[in-house]
């Protein structure tokens, strides 16, 4: 039977990994998956996360499986960080997920099967999985202008006009709550405000990606346009991820919340959330779950924690200022100071994909064929190298 099975193409990040790993050159540079990099380019565990994983090993006393909705604390702290006190708790169903993209995709077969035959509105671009988690589970997708034609910062005119020409009541508008991957480029608080104009009017239900919170302005700050939306929105899905502010990629850690009208309908959703995962994972991982839920019960590893999140925001952000001051030294026929208004750990680039190939054949640099640039990717060491490449293919 497996005879008539092709091989599926590689993905278009994750291959791209798995091509950097075979590289035998010494100086190549990763600048593709979205993975923080410290100054000496290795993904650290943070602070907090090593005492909190101190006091699990001395207090755990089971390993037995978690509801299927997840660790109740856990589940608080995500309600707390994405809403703050705005919502009450009665009217937010959470669900633990194994990581964001687990998030995504329960809420994902949450709209196929619950909210059909909604459509489900990406901003293009957005990140590659978008597409592919909703086609997955049988949602269309369609797309919603973002960038400017010299992709450089935000069409807001054009974004704006698609959801109130295009949309129907009843769609799904998926918006990045910060740190728009791939661009880097967010709305303002003010056209926050306008958004949420239009997603009401529209009837619209918005399902916010909040994946790196912590790391455009701040980790209340980046909850900006989600605490916008709940002003004129009584219905809302968020995911939200951990891999990135707590640097646990490897636990998969993340949640759903539904924000629902009234307590009724937020324990219906729930029931039918837990169907969804008993059929899909059954239960979470306890143990990243339990990390997140010992940082942030202790107002000492939470303080360390939010120290944490600032030093790599503000590294990021020194890396890609350092980045455009080199390439302007380097008098490069593009002008990269477009990307200082950029937040987040990407930037794009505008390198087209002959450039991105040339960067990898000649020079052994990784970037996202769309010119996707990782800026935490970036460091001190590596720079020049990286500025003098790029300069060569402009």
């Amino acid at each position: 039977m497996f005879e008539t099975i092709q091989t599926a193409p590689p993905d278009s990040i994750l291959g791209l990994s798995e091509a950097f790993q075979k590289d035998p050159n010494p100086a190549k540079i990763n600048l593709s998956v979205g993975v923080y990099k410290d100054t000496s380019g290795q993904t650290p565990v943070l602070r907090c996360v090593k005492q909190a994983e101190e006091t699990l090993l001395k207090t755990e006393t089971t390993k037995g499986y978690l509801g299927i909705d997840g660790l109740p604390e856990y589940r608080q702290h995500v309600h707390g960080l994405v809403f703050g006190e705005q919502v009450p708790a009665s009217q937010v169903a959470v669900v633990q997920t194994p990581g964001g993209t687990g998030a995504l995709r329960v809420a994902a077969d949450f709209i196929a099967t619950q909210l059909r035959p909604a459509r489900v509105w990406l901003s293009n671009p957005t990140w590659a999985n978008h597409n592919a988690i909703f086609a997955a589970a049988g949602v269309q997708v369609e797309t919603y202008s973002y960038l400017n034609a010299e992709k450089t910062g935000l069409d807001f005119d054009s974004m704006l006009d698609d959801l109130k020409t295009k949309s129907h009541n009843g769609d799904v508008v998926l918006l990045h709550a910060c740190c728009h991957n791939p661009t880097g480029v967010d709305p303002t608080a003010e056209q926050w405000a306008q958004i949420a104009e239009v997603v009401r009017e529209r009837g619209l239900l918005p399902l916010v990606d909040f994946a790196y919170q912590g790391f455009g302005q701040g980790i209340t700050e980046d909850a900006v346009g989600i605490r916008t939306l709940l002003e004129t929105c009584d219905e809302m899905l968020v995911a939200s991820s951990f891999s990135k502010n707590f640097g646990l990629y490897s636990e998969r850690v993340g949640g759903l919340s539904l924000v629902a009208k009234n307590p009724e309908e937020a324990t219906a959703a729930m029931s039918q959330l837990k169907c969804i995962v008993r059929t899909n994972y059954s239960n979470p991982p306890r143990h990243g779950g339990a990390i997140v839920a010992t940082v942030l019960g202790n107002p000492e590893l939470t303080a360390t924690w939010h120290e944490e999140v600032a030093e790599m925001r503000d590294r990021i952000a020194a890396m890609r200022s350092q980045f455009v001051t080199q390439m302007h030294q380097r008098q490069s026929k593009r002008d990269f100071s477009f990307l200082l208004s950029q937040s987040g750990m990407f930037s794009f680039s505008g390198l087209n994909p002959m450039q991105v190939d040339q960067l990898r054949n000649e020079y052994a640099i990784y970037i996202v064929g769309s010119g996707r640039i990782n800026v935490a990717g970036m460091t001190d060491e590596n720079l020049p190298r990286l500025c003098d490449a790029v300069a060569a293919v402009l």
